[in-house]
């Protein structure tokens, strides 16, 4: 039975509740939403589907399952009971391997199966399972690390297969306990059955050169390594003794050259390296790594601090920035002169810059200008005028659903995966702002790696309210147990993530603070209360002195920076930053609209001293050179005739609100829009005309202003509930049955993937099949062809009749079965 039926006829017997629990952990399969048990298990059983089902399991569920991988056969039905899998795992009971495949059997990974032909009856009762069809695809070529079979490799290494006549000859002339062989076939199974148990291969190793075993020992958990001239140094033969242990081995076939630079360990070898057993390490329990420890007070003070700093810089990058907008590289990006320019702005090095630069950019606190070709900041941004708890509860939520990783920047083009074409202005490394810092698996990552250290932080939890220190190392062990096939993408990350997550006080002095646990546990208004509790006011007031600079006692308010920033120049890093006041400083507030009577009642009212001096007399000299020429703003204009009636007008109730001033005795001008005056007019009695004014009918009313504040939503595993039930009842509705794909639609998702898994094991077992072709009139015909290969929909077949080789495509044809099948 095809493997697709039979995972659709496992399907179909389950309860409800058994399918709302493959559901919620397998998502995908019902989106979108299949119409019948046979869709059904052929989504389940693409290459996709299982790859995103394998990043879920954990180490030992991946080890059960490889392991009766690497016992069953799918080709031939070769299936394997709990017990055939709990003995080739060392460490393991029978209960927990039944559980396990239990589990996997639930998550649609592995389906029940006939026991093998002439299993006794007491065996044959037992529960037998296969994995599904393309788990061979997706767990690769070197499943549980172990490599090829010697009769594999000859199939697929023309080189070896010329090779392994004469080696096992050699061998046997030798006087080497190994049968003789005249094809490539019969040599590779006598090498085979040479290296099959652990005691056979202790013999082969006893006459083996000085770091033999301790080079075999390299390969005993992955079968590939590197070797140079690995093809020339199969050549050397058995006789000598003045070889390395790499030649020794070559020589006798216990490695296998795969090109000019790499070996292989074939599978009898390494499973003998292995003690007879595929598992070695098995253990249900995670690894408890050892972890240093900080104490509460330290771990809150450090996380306060860092967020209180990075909304700080913020505030005045984003100052920078609306002062002089960041210009973009050809390549995209900004290029380390604008970066090194902001890095001597704030007093900090250029790295930190970049990470700045990427936070407001995935925050939306700046936005790329097309038309200028510039990173500017929006117009009215929401985000200066909010409290500062609400500013980083912005920022955490943007960085945890951004797809960017702001830590890549700078990194080498090529240790970027997807980074290609984001290259900076030397063509090395990822300049900030461009497209090489995009990672789609970003928001999954950075949740899981929360996750993580919340459970290290609740393992670890001390009754003294000790804290405990957290590293890339630790993180990356707990990840590879709970998820080993996302280990590489934890691995290139972990280190930013953290780097990234200290920056916004999710992690304080190397340990996860209460902010960081909230979001663990996806509770951001509890994070917001903590920081609302614990983080110090923002202060808005200076100490003003007679050395022209103003001392900031601690984190300023928002707005109290950016004025400052404004009328004087920052020095010093820190909450007690410096403000420089000089003629340059006062003169660039008085371009902004100040003035110097407004500059110093702003300084009397937010300083608590009173303002020197020196100070007073700096912004009056100042202000006395400045404005020679004077530009003002005017939206409309009144133009009178009546004199008396425009100074009236002027001197009434409504000439501060409509900002009138006089231009001459017959003309006054408002900052006011025409209409909006006109409006103004008409309520006090007066009958004004509109010179040029947009007919009512034309006017667009302007869009109302939505607020761009980010809300993360954390990655949702499981589908609605209302999906679900939804499901399940197209499902029972579809009829019983539909497990054993009675009537599959031709082009429907089941068809193509039984399609395909025909193909796909034809060419495994070099089998004829009959298939029906349709040609492009619509006529179909029936062949008997044998499939050599198949990919990008198209499959390359021989034709035993015509003796020749086609290529046809997939679409056109209708329907696959075995000629064997149909023989019996």
């Amino acid at each position: 039975m095809s493997l697709i039926r039979a995972l659709g006829k496992d399907l179909e017997a389950r309860s409800d509740d058994s399918l709302r629990a493959l559901f919620a952990a397998r998502p995908d399969l019902i989106t979108p939403s299949v119409p019948d048990f046979a869709a059904l298990a052929a989504r389940a059983s693409s290459r996709v589907s299982v790859q995103r089902a394998l990043e879920r399991l954990n180490r030992p569920h991946m080890q059960v399952l490889e392991t009766l991988h690497l016992c069953t056969n799918t080709d031939t039905g070769h299936s394997a009971s709990a017990e055939a899998v709990h003995k080739l795992i060392r460490g393991s009971t029978r209960a927990t391997v039944d559980g396990i495949l239990a589990s996997l059997q639930e998550l649609g990974l592995v389906h029940p199966a006939a026991p093998p032909h002439g299993t006794p009856p007491p065996a044959a009762s037992q529960p037998y399972y296969l994995p599904v069809g393309s788990l061979k695809d997706v767990v690769g070529i070197y499943p549980a690390g172990l490599g090829r079979s010697y009769t594999e490799l000859v199939r697929l290494q023309p080189a070896f297969a010329q090779r392994a006549v004469q080696l096992v000859s050699e061998l046997h002339r030798s006087g080497f306990a190994i049968q003789d062989a005249t094809t490539p076939m019969e040599a590779a199974l006598a090498l085979q059955h040479w290296t099959s148990t652990p005691e056979a291969l202790q013999d082969i190793l006893a006459g083996a050169p000085e770091r033999t075993t301790a080079l075999l020992a390299r390969f005993r958990n992955w079968a590939m390594g590197a070797v140079p001239q690995a093809q020339r140094k199969a050549s050397v033969t058995t006789e000598g003794t003045d070889v390395g242990p790499v030649d020794w081995l070559l020589a006798r076939g216990l490695l296998v050259p795969l090109d000019a630079a790499h070996v292989e360990l074939p599978h009898s070898v390494g499973l003998a390296l292995r003690g007879g057993a595929i598992i070695n390490d098995f253990t249900l329990s995670p690894p408890v790594p050892e972890l240093g420890r900080t104490t509460a007070a330290l771990r809150r003070n450090a996380a306060l601090s860092a967020i209180s700093e990075t909304l700080r810089l913020v505030s005045e990058l984003l100052h920078a920035v609306r002062e002089h907008p960041l210009a973009t590289l050809r390549s995209g990006g900004v290029g380390v002169r604008e970066v090194r320019r902001l890095a001597e702005h704030l007093r900090i090095d250029q790295g930190a810059v970049g990470l700045l630069l990427e936070l407001c950019g995935l925050a939306g606190l700046i936005r790329l200008d097309v038309d200028s070709s510039s990173w500017v900041q929006p117009p009215e941004l929401e985000w200066l005028v909010l409290p500062r708890q609400e500013q980083w509860l912005w920022l955490v939520n943007a960085w945890l659903a951004s797809e960017r990783v702001p830590s890549m920047v700078g990194q080498p083009v090529n240790s970027a995966p997807g980074a290609a074409a984001a290259r900076s202005a030397a063509g090395t490394t990822i300049a900030s702002l461009s497209a090489g810092a995009q990672r789609p698996d970003a928001p999954v990552v950075r949740k899981r790696i929360l996750e993580i250290l919340h459970e290290l932080t609740q393992e670890a939890s001390a009754s003294d309210g000790a804290a405990p220190v957290l590293d890339a190392a630790a993180v990356l062990q707990r990840a590879e147990w709970s998820q080993p096939r996302m280990a590489r993408r934890f691995s290139s990350l972990i280190r930013g993530v953290l780097a990234e997550a200290e920056l916004l006080g999710l992690l304080g002095s190397g340990a996860l603070s209460q902010l960081g646990s909230a979001f663990a546990e996806d509770d951001p208004d509890a994070a917001l209360a903590i920081l609302g509790e614990h983080l110090p006011a923002a202060l808005n007031h200076v100490l003003l002195q007679a050395d022209l600079t103003a001392v900031a006692p601690g984190y300023l308010a928002p707005a109290l920076t950016e004025k400052l920033l404004a009328m004087a120049d920052a020095e010093g890093q820190g909450p007690a930053t410096i403000y420089r006041f000089s003629a340059a400083s006062i003169k660039r507030a008085l371009d902004h609209g100040y003035d110097a009577a407004g500059l110093l009642r702003f300084l009397g009212e937010h300083s608590a001293t009173a303002v020197p001096q020196p100070l007073e007399y700096l912004v009056e000299d100042t202000a006395s050179r400045h404005g020679r020429l004077r530009v003002g703003q005017a939206a409309s204009f009144v133009q009178s005739d009546d004199e008396a009636a425009l100074r009236e007008l002027l001197a009434g109730p409504k000439a501060v609100q409509l900002g009138l001033a006089r231009l001459s005795p017959t003309v006054l001008t408002s900052s006011s829009p025409p209409r909006e005056l006109a409006a103004a007019l008409r309520s006090l009695g007066l009958s004004p005309s509109v010179d040029g004014a947009e007919p009512a009918h034309l006017r667009r009313a302007a869009p109302a202003q939505e607020s761009t504040r980010p809300v993360y939503t954390a990655p949702r595993m499981a589908p609605p509930a209302e999906d679900v039930e939804a499901q399940l009842a197209v499902l029972r509705q579809a009829g019983p049955g539909v497990g054993h794909l009675p009537g599959t639609a031709a082009g429907s998702e089941a068809a193509t993937q039984l399609g395909l898994e025909a193909l796909q094991r034809a060419i495994r077992l070099k089998q004829r099949i009959h298939m029906n072709v349709v040609d492009s009139l619509g006529n179909a015909s029936l062949e008997i062809v044998v499939p050599l290969s198949v990919s990008g929909g198209r499959v390359r077949v021989f034709d035993p009749a015509k003796d020749t080789e086609r290529v046809l495509s997939v679409h056109r044809i209708i329907d696959i079965e075995a000629a064997e099948e149909l023989r019996q």
